[in-house]
Formats: C-alpha cells, sequence, structure tokens
C-alpha cells in the first residue's frame, strides 16, 4: 500500500495523486495538516529518506522564520517537536510505499520507490 502526506494546496503534492491515480495505483491520502504526522512517523519516514529534520523543513509560507529554526541552537529533536506543533513546515509531499519513502521534490522523484503497471 502506498501512503501519501498530501496537501492539496500544493501544485507539487497534487501531481503527485495526479500521478498515483492515472496510474492506477491504489493508495492512503494524509492530510498532514489536518492529521499531522507523529513524531515517530516523522523520525520513521526521515531515517527511510536518509535525511536530517533540517532537510525536511519547510521555510516559505511557514512560521520558520517566525521561530527562529535557521538557529543552530534547535536540536532535532526540538525541531521534530516544532513540525508536530506546526505540520506546515513539513515539506510534501511524501509519499511511502514497500519500495522505500521519498520526498518526492520533483515529483518525478515518485519514480524512485514505484512500479508502473505494464
Amino acid at each position: 500500500m502506498i501512503k501519501i502526506y498530501h496537501n492539496p494546496k500544493c501544485g507539487t503534492s497534487r501531481k503527485t495523486v495526479e500521478f498515483l491515480t492515472e496510474h492506477h495505483f491504489e493508495f492512503e491520502t494524509v492530510f498532514y495538516l489536518e492529521t499531522p504526522a507523529s513524531k515517530v512517523d516523522l523520525k520513521r519516514m526521515l531515517k527511510d529518506m536518509k535525511m536530517g529534520v533540517r532537510d525536511l523543513l519547510r521555510q516559505k509560507g511557514t512560521p520558520y522564520d517566525e521561530l527562529d529554526l535557521s538557529n543552530e541552537k534547535w536540536s532535532e529533536e526540538q525541531l521534530l517537536d516544532f513540525m508536530v506543533e506546526h505540520p506546515i513546515l513539513m515539506n510534501r509531499p511524501i509519499v511511502v510505499s514497500n519500495k522505500g519513502t521519498r520526498l518526492c521534490r520533483p515529483m518525478e522523484t515518485i519514480l524512485e520507490i514505484v512500479d508502473l503497471p505494464a
């Protein structure tokens, strides 16, 4: 089963959902602004993507600057807490499949973790 952490206001996220739909994949859509990822889920996704927390933080259109998140004083644990409290800070879309987890920016990154139907 495929899971996509989706923000319908994001063009890349919408394109990724369209791709999954057009290629007849079964998938679960998580509207992460309404149902934020837990700290445990974020840690698992980051580990699977081999990314640090700062690599997943979104700046544009978020409270990133007002929270001073570029400041090195924040630990990864603290940054995760901010992402749970302010889910808009999580960059998107994130797609989880049995082949891996990817931040699908650009959208074509999804091809690394799904097999296109023949």
